[in-house]
């Protein structure tokens, strides 16, 4: 190995341990309450080293919540329906991904959607383009299942994307804040209130909800936080 790529390799990996110390903290103990010299500190490093790596706090911040949002959109890769052939289970599939990666990473879950003192993703939304794209690729799939015959015509599709997520994200949040109740599975709530919300929009529960739900595309005057 030559010496650029030992100093590169190097490199990602003091970033790599100042991600890591600094999504622990923020979870921990609030963004807010988390500086640079705390994170500094957590890796025996100095706060000025720190800055080589990340301008500012929101930077690390920014970096964390980038990774975090390509693990949840990662979906399309391991959302497999039972029925491939039924739209329904494809809609069921996609959305039980945003109910995994609470579990399967809960820090990030955390960072990215319950603490509300982490800066807004709009001041670096160049990088987080993306997630507009995987958002309208959703809302493509739901329109489709419409056309299917999956929800009933007039359905918006933006209701049954806000109304699902809305729904997972109750059964995340209850699991990961410790929440539930003695000896309830979380998993088994998870799905039954997917289920039951599922049911709800076949039967007509989205159709004429225009105005009261967002598109989910994105202006420079919305509040593009996640």
């Amino acid at each position: 190995m030559g010496l650029k790529e030992r100093q590169e390799r190097d490199r990602e990996a003091v970033a790599r341990a100042i991600l890591d110390a600094a999504r622990e903290l923020f979870v921990t103990h609030g963004y807010e309450e988390v500086s640079i010299r705390k994170i500094a500190e957590r890796i025996e490093y100095s706060p000025a080293a720190i800055y080589g790596y990340f301008p500012s706090k929101d930077d690390i911040f920014f970096a964390l919540a980038e990774e975090g949002f390509r693990l949840l959109f990662s979906y399309r890769g391991s959302a497999a329906p039972a029925r491939p052939e039924d739209p329904v289970d494809c809609i069921r599939a996609m959305f039980w991904r945003y109910f995994e990666f609470s579990k399967d990473h809960p820090e990030y879950f955390a960072l990215m959607f319950l603490d509300r003192t982490v800066p807004r993703i709009s001041k670096d939304w160049n990088r987080f383009g993306f997630i507009g794209e995987m958002r309208q690729d959703m809302i493509v799939r739901i329109q489709q299942a419409i056309d299917a015959g999956a929800f009933p015509a007039g359905t918006s599709p933006h209701a049954v994307f806000r109304v699902l997520l809305t729904s997972l994200h109750g059964a995340a949040t209850m699991k990961l804040c410790d929440r539930m109740a003695p000896g309830e599975d979380a998993d088994k709530l998870a799905r039954f209130t997917l289920d039951t919300v599922l049911m709800g929009l076949r039967a007509g529960a989205a159709v004429g909800i225009t105005s009261d739900v967002p598109d989910c595309t994105y202006t420079d005057s919305e509040d593009r936080q996640s």
